[in-house]
């Protein structure tokens, strides 16, 4: 827990009357150590839930998503932004990766950002991009130390996403399917494990952002009880090769965590070592009676997931 519970009422109190002035007594920005790292699970949290938000510390999630957009009621979402400020400021020591999903730039996203770049979130989540255009706006608005990350739920930014990576600091791309299938004007029905129209989404998405260097998330399975298909899924997607998925509870990001950051470092290690080992020798290319035919892209392989 950050605040004691008290405290906690207090907020949530605060939000409900869309009090302003209780916040601004409390908000005091200052700048933040910004952080970037690869991450599995995404949690989303709702910036107008304090009880939510002081879990942040608690949920196990590599990454959690403050979110102002969808979920929010547009009376409350500058409520919901000073509550999530009041939250960025915290030390964050123990706090996963705080990624605020921000509303579209022409629907109050311009200024959200202005007030994040004050609170120092570690990226900041542009939703429905459509063109390069938003993206440039959105590096130039965005603080210089703030990552920037993107949704990926128009049928445009499904077909330009290889060309979104405009700086360093765009970072992860996440996929909204229910929404770009709707875009598209494709029932959402066909969302099924092995359904070849989905399958084809998913790889085009990791390609492209993996070609682009940019860090895929896969979708938010929404029948968050379904724990049992959930899993399924999480299995399916690694196989495929993503590393991330969306969560909306708890229980999803232990199950991402149990997979899809579960890979075999003590076989990449003995590849690594043996490969060196033989390079050594001028030989890059053999047997080995563990592994069978072990090369450079073998060895390439081993030291990606070493890199993990």
């Amino acid at each position: 827990m950050i605040f004691d519970k008290a405290f906690v009422e207090e907020i949530q109190k605060a939000i409900d009357a869309k009090d302003e002035s209780f916040f601004w007594r409390h908000l005091s920005p200052k700048r933040q150590e910004t952080r970037r790292r690869v991450f599995s699970s995404a949690l989303m949290v709702s910036a107008h839930r304090a009880k939510h938000l002081n879990k942040l510390d608690e949920l196990g999630c590599d990454a959690a998503i403050i979110n102002l957009e969808d979920g929010v009621a547009p009376e409350f979402k500058r409520i919901a932004l000073l509550a999530a400020a009041l939250f960025l400021q915290q030390r964050r020591d123990n706090l996963p990766l705080l990624i605020v999903r921000i509303n579209p730039l022409l629907e109050g996203g311009k200024e959200e950002i202005e007030l994040l770049n004050r609170f120092y979130p570690d990226s900041i989540r542009i939703p429905k991009v459509r063109t390069l255009a938003e993206i440039k706006e959105g590096l130039w608005l965005i603080d210089e130390a703030i990552g920037l990350d993107f949704s990926v739920e128009t049928k445009e930014a499904f077909e330009r996403l290889h060309i979104f990576k405009q700086e360093e600091r765009v970072g992860a791309a996440f996929l909204g399917i229910l929404d770009l299938l709707s875009d598209l004007k494709i029932p959402q029905s066909i969302l099924k494990i092995g359904n070849p129209t989905i399958d084809y989404i998913l790889a085009k998405f990791l390609v492209d952002a993996k070609s682009a260097d940019i860090f895929p998330v896969s979708f938010v399975y929404q029948d968050y009880k379904n724990l049992e298909e959930f899993e399924a899924w999480c299995r399916y997607e690694k196989e495929m090769g993503f590393e991330a998925k969306g969560c909306i509870s708890p229980d999803q990001v232990k199950i991402v965590n149990r997979i899809l950051k579960s890979f075999d470092k003590a076989k990449a290690l003995y590849i690594k070592t043996r490969f060196e080992e033989m390079a050594k020798k001028g030989i890059t290319g053999f047997v080995d009676e563990k592994y069978g035919f072990i090369d450079e892209p073998i060895y390439k392989d081993a030291l990606n997931i070493l890199n993990k």
